[in-house]
């Protein structure tokens, strides 16, 4: 059954909308620390990997895909007003992410089931909260994965560090995370390329 929302809800909700597309131009703080320029890798296109990743990781898990996916789309919406903070900030700039998604959140229809979903992902006890963990971390892992083949120093020694590794709960998890560090970023189109254009 269709719910109704007033035109104030609906003013809302486009407003937060316009807001998520913000996290398109908000460029993750690593690039910092790995020394890269890398435009593409914003807080909106990694939450999409997440989001991706996150989904699988139920399905082979045994948990709920549609909590995962959303905690996974939700876990750096704060960014969007506290920027994104890398290890290095995070040791001096304190962000009030529960304040700050509040003041998303609220506003919006069905705002109950989206923060009660961020308070499940932050508590990290449920297992899809674990699982929406894992895939946030495996999205950093292929990405530190991409930035060594290119040949960035740092990126090889924070995946040497195993960092992110060491903080993955889920068994298929792992076993990816291992895959990631082997396999080549390149090798999904091996089979794909050909010098004969199609007819």
């Amino acid at each position: 059954m269709r719910k109704k929302i007033s035109l104030e809800l609906r003013q809302k909700l486009v407003n937060f909308l316009f807001e998520v597309g913000t996290l398109r131009k908000i460029i993750r703080a690593h690039r910092q620390t790995l020394l890269t320029d890398d435009f593409s890798d914003n807080i909106a296109s990694h939450s999409f990997r997440v989001a991706i990743i996150g989904w699988f990781l139920a399905k082979l898990e045994g948990a709920d895909p549609y909590k995962v996916v959303m905690m996974c789309l939700l876990h750096d919406l704060e960014e969007s007003r506290a920027g994104d903070q890398n290890w290095v900030h995070k040791r001096f700039v304190k962000v009030f992410e529960d304040e700050i998604k509040e003041g998303q959140l609220m506003p919006l229809p069905e705002s109950e089931e989206l923060l009660k979903l961020n308070q499940e992902y932050q508590e990290r006890k449920t297992l899809e909260a674990k699982l929406a963990k894992d895939a946030d971390l495996l999205d950093q892992i292929l990405l530190l994965r991409e930035y060594c083949w290119q040949g960035n120093q740092e990126a090889a020694r924070w995946l040497k560090g195993r960092r992110q590794e060491q903080q993955i709960s889920s068994a298929t998890a792992k076993k990816l995370a291992t895959l990631i560090r082997q396999q080549r970023p390149s090798e999904w189109w091996d089979n794909l390329w050909t010098a004969q254009r199609r007819k």
